[in-house]
């Protein structure tokens, strides 16, 4: 048998790692979301922005991935966000069935300023942390996630 972090007459869900992770993604993101919102987007197409500010061009099964959006939902967001002018969708030249998704200039520059913001954002966060709890949390996270779906390849 394995021992628990915590024991077993501690509260379970205020000690339960998936309620952790949610709640300190909630507040966190909260926070950002609002500067989102404020650009005239929604959280889903601020996703889509920061994703192809790393990887333009990508397929929107990719961004669905990184976006944490299902694959239909994103494809209808990415056809508002083309009407408006963000992105352009174009077939992938190697093989035509397969559409990619690019940053017109409008939709780079509103990706750029949101990702420097975004940076902040997170720095300001990890100053709040203490101990080295900075330095250990991404690794962390990184960590969990290879070991959870090792078809990741978001990094670290």
């Amino acid at each position: 048998m394995t021992q628990t972090a915590e024991p077993e007459t501690e509260e379970f869900v205020a000690n339960y790692l998936l309620y952790l992770l949610a709640a300190a993604s909630d507040a966190a993101s909260g926070q950002f979301h609002a500067t989102v919102r404020a650009n005239g987007l929604r959280v889903p197409e601020w996703r889509v922005l920061a994703c192809l500010n790393d990887r333009d061009g990508s397929m929107i099964t990719q961004l669905a991935r990184f976006a944490l959006v299902e694959q239909s939902r994103l494809t209808r967001i990415i056809i508002q966000m083309d009407e408006r002018g963000l992105v352009t969708r174009r077939g992938d030249p190697e093989d035509r069935r397969r559409v990619r998704v690019y940053l017109t200039d409008k939709g780079r520059a509103l990706a750029t300023q949101l990702v420097r913001e975004a940076r902040q954002h997170e720095s300001t966060l990890m100053t709040q942390l203490a101990n080295g709890d900075a330095a250990r949390l991404k690794p962390a996270l990184h960590a969990l996630i290879r070991t959870l779906d090792p078809g990741d390849d978001s990094g670290g």
